[in-house]
């Protein structure tokens, strides 16, 4: 499995725990959307997308199946999170106003 690329979408709406989006290509075949950078008590994780079911719970709708595989992708997502967050930073410094690309849920 290789990642091909990673985007992420900052999230700037008050002191929720959500701070941004992923999305990430695998392989240059297969994307996979809407996984969620989280900020909580010990840090910030990683939660893949997933989907209310009947019962009220939630489910993962893409996950890892190897934890293996699951620690590289979230640290992937992690560093590239860090990389928006630092450019993000880096460009309002420049730009009074400026911001990188960001979402709100």
């Amino acid at each position: 499995m290789n990642i091909t690329d990673i985007r992420i979408r900052l999230v700037k709406k008050g002191d929720i725990k959500l701070k941004g989006v992923a999305s990430v290509i695998i392989d240059d075949s297969i994307a996979v959307h809407d996984i969620k950078i989280i900020d909580g008590s010990d840090g910030s994780f990683v939660a893949m997308p997933s989907r209310k079911g009947p019962s009220g719970e939630y489910r993962d709708i893409v996950h890892p199946i190897k934890s293996e595989v699951r620690k590289y992708l979230c640290a992937l997502i992690l560093d590239a999170y860090d990389q928006a967050v630092q450019e993000d930073a880096e460009l309002a410094e420049r730009e009074p106003g400026g911001q990188a690309e960001q979402f709100e849920e």
